[in-house]
């Protein structure tokens, strides 16, 4: 997962806020207004709560499991005794009370960091097809030629972007110091902000041309350079000599781990992840190791979006207080094992989850056939698995994105459990689809509010954040709603509500990736709509009742 959250991530527009400042907030994303999904306009129809519980299983990162506004929305797993070392209900996992980390290892650690995909494809096909052409290559080979030529490529430019990055925070950091004593000049209480730091360069920039590339390059130190520095780190939300520095250790390990081909964390797990089996990990999916980056955020917030306490006066409101998380943890910095995926699924379909979310995604997949066959499982015990398109604004169905319920190379879907979804935001213009988001008239479903939502984060913690990480959960509140209230509905159902009762969106919009390039909303997912929790809830007691 590019935690990406990465996090890196991808998720953009981050900005910390206060816990006692949060129900003053903007929660534009359950509104009936602004591209909302009309939870609360369907709360206050209906008064009264389902005797039932559902459980919501998030293939994620760790998770705050204290968290005020969710800790009592955890699932338990009451056929295991707590602690006692033994597997009680005969499962295949020890003590696992709330869940499982896939991710954990034999010396009770957890894996931060996790080579990127291409990586691995790179390394299990070098010698297959290192230095050789196409005409070289046997015909049932030429798919995974052609993968590896691309992961090849990936790397390349990967490792140029970051070994870029790492530079340029060696630069940032070096000029920090007289950077920000020189604009004490400007401001004395130092409360600038981005639109201030923007307004003073264009002031002072004049003539000169340097770009930013110049200024690195040559190490200038100079009165605009300095405050370049400060003004294009505000603008990517980089506040401070701490951020900074620990941007410049993210990166350092993204070089030296996710993008090594030498590197392979498993070996501290002690698992091979080319063979389909479970024994590994451990049952602690909330570590916190001084000395070991927290790994935590990630599932804090999609779990926020679908369960975090209603009506307690902390927080953000979530679906329902009767849906339970169920937190497995097969995320970390870079990229999902198949494996992983696989055997969560099992894991959350054998233990009671009726939805899976799946806040993360990659562009290659080793042992796609896994993931294929636990998903037609989870089908066959009638759950909804639910996916983020991710936050590459391109075209996934011309560009793979995993994992997903179509193999590229082979049939055009493999179940009708899944919905994958893109990004909206709460501007009603053209602008309206989130910049970042990825879409595809064939393999996106449906857009979801995505960007700038409001989200809990470890420490009893809220910020805005954004995501088609964000917008997944959204869809799996909903079906979860839909479920608790009317259980008698197939899984099939429930997808086909969920899509049909969405709102048409019937403009123009630009393109996630470019600048100005317009196309009707139409060509970006197969419904042409935007979630509508409202709707979908009418809809169901609708067909609920006909089944009846």
């Amino acid at each position: 997962m590019r935690i990406i959250l990465f996090l890196f991530v991808i998720l953009t527009s981050c900005k910390s806020l206060q816990q006692n400042d949060s129900k003053s907030l903007d929660k534009w994303h359950l509104e009936e207004s602004l591209n909302g999904i009309a939870l609360e306009k369907w709360y206050k129809e209906n008064f009264k709560e389902p005797n039932n519980q559902i459980i919501v299983a998030t293939l994620d990162t760790q998770i705050d499991l204290n968290h005020e506004d969710l800790k009592s929305q955890i699932w338990v797993n009451k056929k295991e005794i707590p602690n006692n070392g033994i597997d009680d209900d005969n499962n295949g996992y020890i003590d696992d009370i709330n869940g499982w980390n896939f991710l954990g290892t034999k010396s009770g650690n957890y894996i931060v960091w996790a080579n990127f995909e291409y990586v691995r494809f790179i390394r299990k096909w070098q010698s297959t097809f290192e230095g050789k052409k196409k005409e070289d290559i046997e015909k049932k080979d030429l798919y995974n030629f052609w993968l590896y030529d691309w992961a090849v490529r990936m790397f390349e430019y990967n490792i140029k972007s970051y070994e870029f990055k790492q530079k340029s925070y060696d630069y940032d950091i070096s000029i920090y110091s007289k950077a920000r004593d020189t604009l004490k000049y400007y401001f004395p209480k130092e409360d600038y902000d981005y639109n201030q730091l923007a307004s003073l360069y264009n002031k002072i920039k004049g003539k000169d041309n340097r770009t930013y590339h110049d200024m690195l390059m040559n190490n200038d130190n100079d009165f605009l350079a300095l405050v370049y520095s400060f003004y294009s780190n505000y603008a990517s939300n980089i506040i401070g000599l701490e951020t900074l520095l620990d941007k410049k250790i993210q990166t350092d390990s993204i070089l030296n781990k996710n993008l090594n081909l030498a590197y392979n964390e498993r070996i501290f797990i002690d698992d091979n992840p080319d063979t389909l089996e479970v024994g590994y990990g451990h049952h602690n999916i909330n570590l916190k190791i001084n000395g070991i980056r927290s790994i935590n955020t990630h599932n804090t917030e999609v779990s926020s979006v679908i369960a975090s306490i209603r009506s307690n006066n902390k927080g953000i409101d979530g679906f329902s207080n009767n849906i339970k998380i169920m937190p497995l943890t097969i995320s970390a910095s870079g990229d999902e094992h198949d494996k992983d995926i696989a055997n969560a699924i099992y894991y959350a379909v054998d233990n009671g989850a009726k939805v899976i979310n799946m806040s993360f995604g990659k562009e290659f997949s080793l042992h796609k056939d896994w993931v294929f066959d636990a998903i037609k499982y989870a089908e066959k015990k009638k759950v909804l698995l639910v996916h983020c398109s991710g936050n590459n604004s391109k075209n996934i169905d011309k560009y793979h994105y995993y994992p997903n319920d179509v193999a590229y190379n082979k049939l055009p879907e493999v179940t009708n459990n899944f919905i994958n979804v893109g990004s909206v935001s709460k501007r009603t213009d053209s602008t309206m689809v989130t910049p970042f988001s990825n879409y595809g008239k064939n393999n996106v479903d449906i857009f979801a509010p995505g960007e700038e939502i409001y989200v809990a984060i470890p420490d009893n913690k809220y910020k805005y954040d954004s995501g088609t990480s964000l917008a997944a959960p959204m869809v799996s509140g909903t079906a979860a709603l839909i479920w608790l209230y009317y259980p008698n509905l197939t899984v099939a159902e429930v997808k086909n509500i969920i899509l049909e009762s969405g709102v048409t969106i019937d403009k123009m919009v630009i393109k996630p990736g470019t600048k100005d390039e317009m196309v009707h909303f139409s060509e970006l997912c197969k419904t042409g709509k935007i979630l509508n929790t409202y709707n979908a809830m009418k809809m169901a007691e609708e067909v609920s009742k006909r089944k009846k």
